[in-house]
């Protein structure tokens, strides 16, 4: 069977370009599972950056290449001793199993081969839900102080910049894990509505100048002069957001305050672990995070309007029927 593994993918020929196509899997090792994917989602960050060609230099980056890192689906072939059967549902970070494209990301297909000890078992009851496992796991890093990372330390924000999907699991998060209620800003009003036990607001209508720490996932570059001006003395910002633009400010408020300056980058396996925990102890809820789906044969409007529409919180592509 292994040599003759197909798959439908979604492929990035060039920036802007994107379609179905039929692709030949690799052979899979004697360490590979092979999973046929159920969903998978559509990243408004990274995977923006690639459908319009705005991605920095990035090793391994080049076209065509298969996106996608949030791949939900079952187990059909799996090597003894992963403790992994048929049928089981996993969770997929992406894969690099392609015959002639790149597979940096490559978790947007019906069919992936990667190393058993890449996936994560899923509770069945969270079908669809389990895409939203690596956004869960970055909120929970940009949750961690460096200092802190080895261990189940937390860094509250008191401000949540972005109320999109990462920024509302973050806040769940800061709820669940005893942190007190944070203040987000959101300047779209088709994204303000949604909270549970936090307010959501404009930085218009914010008269507070004395946050210790603020959280930025809104990706967006010219907001650091806004938030350094927010923060108390020996403030902290934390980017958790991807830049494509240079980030620069103005020294002197940065100085004044004596700024802290923090990068929150990819997750973590522990992180994962602190996710996957809540959501085993209901402490942690998905609801109402996922808002479009759609066929992979309609994948150029999905990516389109995941990316364009500002009432999209996340996109998803049904792959069952595939």
């Amino acid at each position: 069977m292994g040599a003759a593994l197909q798959a439908k993918a979604i492929v990035l020929s060039e920036p802007l370009k994107l379609g179905l196509q039929d692709l030949a899997l690799q052979v899979p090792g004697a360490a590979d599972v092979v999973v046929d994917v159920a969903y998978s989602g559509i990243s408004t960050g990274t995977e923006k950056l690639l459908f319009d060609g705005s991605m920095p230099p990035f090793p391994g980056l080049a076209y065509p290449l298969v996106p996608g890192y949030e791949s939900v689906g079952q187990v059909v072939q799996a090597p003894r001793g992963t403790g992994l059967r048929e049928g089981d549902w996993v969770f997929v970070p992406g894969s690099n199993c392609f015959e002639g494209v790149q597979g940096l990301f490559g978790g947007a297909a019906s069919r992936l081969v990667v190393p058993a000890e890449r996936v994560v078992p899923l509770d069945a009851t969270l079908r669809e839900k389990g895409i939203l496992l690596a956004l869960a796991a970055t909120a929970v890093h940009c949750l961690r102080p460096a200092e802190g990372r080895s261990r189940e330390a937390f860094a509250f924000p008191e401000l949540i910049v972005g109320h999109g999907v990462l920024g509302r699991l973050v806040a769940r998060l800061t709820l669940a894990l005893g942190g007190q209620a944070p203040t987000v800003w959101e300047q779209n009003p088709l994204r303000r509505s949604g909270a549970d036990g936090y307010t959501v607001t404009e930085a218009e209508q914010d008269p507070r100048r004395d946050y210790s720490r603020i959280l930025d996932v809104s990706g967006a570059p010219q907001l650091l002069d806004t938030l350094i001006a927010r923060l108390a003395p020996q403030g902290e910002l934390v980017l958790g957001g991807f830049y494509a633009a240079p980030l620069n400010f103005s020294f002197p408020p940065a100085f004044m305050r004596e700024l802290r300056l923090r990068v929150a980058a990819e997750w973590q396996a522990e992180d994962l672990r602190v996710a996957l925990r809540l959501l085993d102890e209901e402490r942690l809820c998905l609801d109402g995070l996922i808002t479009h789906r759609a066929d992979p044969e309609d994948a150029l409007e999905a990516y389109e309007r995941a990316f364009a529409d500002p009432g999209c919180l996340k996109m998803i592509l049904n792959w069952s029927a595939s």
